[in-house]
């Protein structure tokens, strides 16, 4: 419990106070904290709003602010911003809805919480409306409205917007550049990200696993590894994000013993642990190669449990090479993690097909139509 002796507290020592208990996850210090000011102007009633959102305490930091005697755009803000992290977003927008005015940091707030929502289509229509008005975006606003075309995959809204950064004024900013990069390669113009990379004057660790990443899940495995070896002759140390876009690209490319040499690299050469993403690209390059022994150990050898994902890349991979009995025993721990995905039902029923096994096939079928599970098309699992 952290220490507070009760003093007449000036706003900005009371209000550092207050940020500093909600980092501590001190709720009652915070308070009193708050209480022992002497003072209280907008600055702290706005960090009590602030903390309580942090600490996850929504209906305390909406009671405080209902009770603020005064509001500034900053407080509006603090609490649209609130419910954000706290996933509310619908509740954020109806904050944002009432507010008398708005700045360039309130709309972006609302915008950059619908991207971090996989609220895309709401975040570009919010982004017309901050258009018509007086307000105009900076390289914080773009970047979000990138990261919404991006996400929902919209190459001909991504393709206007452009024009707009360049025709505002902006410079050229790591930020916003990145972002397009990361844009075009996720709605599939690996051309035009490339040479959006290469005007980045200062590419820093998210540039580059922006272009190996888009290079990696389009299947370009040769460009998304050469990119990675650039990359580490410039100097920029690669991280666990970048681990996972090479085991992508070599997953892709069927690159059994390049994987392996990465991810060897990234245990012993970088000293990183291995994260679940690394083990199933891990799995799913092994699994395509018909390498199950090998896929097994790593298993086997995990600190973890494997979780879904992991399990539905070796099922597939058995699938691919008709392993019924590993497929059996991987589609059996995925009903444990999801009893009714279908996709392991599919898989299997495949499998099983394929084997002749054609009264399992059936029964399986009829268990599925038993808990109303609907077959799915092929996905990727990995990805």
């Amino acid at each position: 419990m952290a220490f507070h002796l009760a003093l007449n507290l000036n706003v900005f020592v009371g209000s550092s106070l207050i940020r500093a208990y909600a980092g501590l996850s001190e709720e009652e210090a915070l308070g009193r904290a708050f209480a022992d000011i002497s003072m209280k102007d907008v600055t702290s009633w706005n960090a009590l709003v602030s903390s309580y959102m942090e600490l996850g305490r929504v209906v305390d930091a909406q009671t405080t602010f209902d009770q603020m005697p005064q509001r500034n755009i900053i407080s509006w803000t603090t609490l649209v911003n609130g419910y954000v992290k706290n996933k509310q977003v619908n509740k954020a927008r109806s904050v944002f809805d009432k507010m008398s005015e708005r700045n360039v940091v309130s709309w972006t707030a609302m915008i950059s919480g619908y991207v971090q929502n996989k609220r895309f289509i709401d975040a570009l229509r919010l982004f017309l409306l901050m258009f018509k008005t007086e307000t105009r975006p900076n390289h914080f606003t773009f970047s979000s409205v990138l990261d919404a075309c991006a996400g929902c995959s919209s190459l001909i809204m991504g393709m206007q917007v452009h024009p707009c950064i360049i025709k505002s004024g902006i410079p050229n900013d790591v930020i916003w550049l990145t972002s397009l990069v990361d844009m075009y390669a996720k709605c599939g113009d690996m051309d035009a990200a490339f040479c959006v990379f290469e005007s980045i004057r200062n590419k820093n660790l998210v540039s580059w696993n922006a272009i190996i990443g888009g290079y990696a899940s389009h299947g370009l495995a040769a460009r998304a590894l050469e990119e990675f070896d650039r990359m580490k002759i410039v100097g920029t140390t690669p991280d666990e994000v970048t681990f996972v876009n090479v085991l992508l690209a070599c997953v892709h490319a069927g690159l059994v013993d390049e994987g392996e040499k990465h991810f060897t690299a990234m245990l012993t050469k970088y000293g990183m642990q291995a994260e679940m993403e690394h083990y199933s690209c891990m799995v799913d390059l092994y699994g395509r190669a018909g390498r199950f022994d090998e896929a097994e150990k790593l298993i086997k050898n995990m600190p973890f449990e494997p979780d879904v994902v992991l399990w539905g890349a070796l099922l597939a991979a058995c699938g691919l090479h008709s392993n019924l009995e590993l497929g059996e025993y991987a589609a059996e721990r995925i009903r444990k993690l999801e009893s009714n995905h279908p996709v392991c039902y599919s898989m299997l029923s495949k499998i099983q097909g394929e084997k002749g096994i054609w009264s399992s096939v059936n029964e399986l079928r009829d268990n599925m139509n038993e808990r109303g599970i609907k077959k799915q098309k092929a996905i990727s699992w990995v990805e």
